[in-house]
């Protein structure tokens, strides 16, 4: 290759690159678009009287779904209870007189100890009545406040199944406070 021939094609190559360059830009100069003509005469402005009863538009109803609740705080937990480690006695030696003659301090203190199912009866009966009266309320709701409340009638259901399996395993004040749960459910559904 010559030394002419590489100068000759920088300059080629600047060339067509300041060619394109201005080519590309496009035109500087504004084009000028003609001055509309001013309006010599006034227009008269028309105004359209208002309608004297307007039709009235009415508007659709429209059923949306139920409100979404957390599934979570449907249902309280339980808290289950620590039992205190057993602690054992040194076995104490008691003449055989002394033992036979009086029962030990702590069981005269405490008294016999039950599981509490015959204790109070009322509880009992107070759960098994608000029970029923709640089941009552419950089959007495209209079709369509049953179709609206869902959700809300499902976790009344569930409460009661759960307060009615509490009283048949003896636990009366959990049956009680379970329908009470589904009693104020039921009540605010009811406003």
């Amino acid at each position: 290759m010559r030394p002419g021939d590489r100068v000759r094609r920088v300059m080629t190559a600047a060339v067509l690159f300041g060619g394109l360059t201005l080519g590309l830009s496009g035109c500087r100069h504004k084009t000028q678009l003609a001055p509309l003509p001013p309006v010599l005469t006034p227009v008269a402005l028309i105004e359209i009287p208002p309608m004297a009863d307007p039709p009235m538009i009415e508007v659709p109803q429209v059923r949306l779904p139920p409100i979404p609740i957390a599934v979570a705080a449907a249902k309280p937990k339980r808290e289950h209870r620590r039992t205190a480690p057993k602690v054992a006695t040194a076995p104490t030696t008691v003449p055989a007189q002394v033992a036979s003659a009086e029962p030990p301090p702590e069981v005269a203190a405490i008294g016999a100890l039950t599981a509490g199912e015959d204790a109070n009866p009322q509880t009992k009966q107070e759960a098994s009545d608000l029970i029923t009266s709640t089941e009552k309320r419950l089959n007495g709701l209209s079709a369509q406040m049953v179709e609206d409340e869902k959700a809300q009638i499902s976790k009344v259901k569930n409460f009661l199944r759960d307060a009615q399996d509490a009283l048949k395993s003896g636990d009366a004040e959990g049956a009680k406070t379970l329908a009470t749960k589904a009693k104020l459910l039921l009540d605010d559904m009811e406003k």
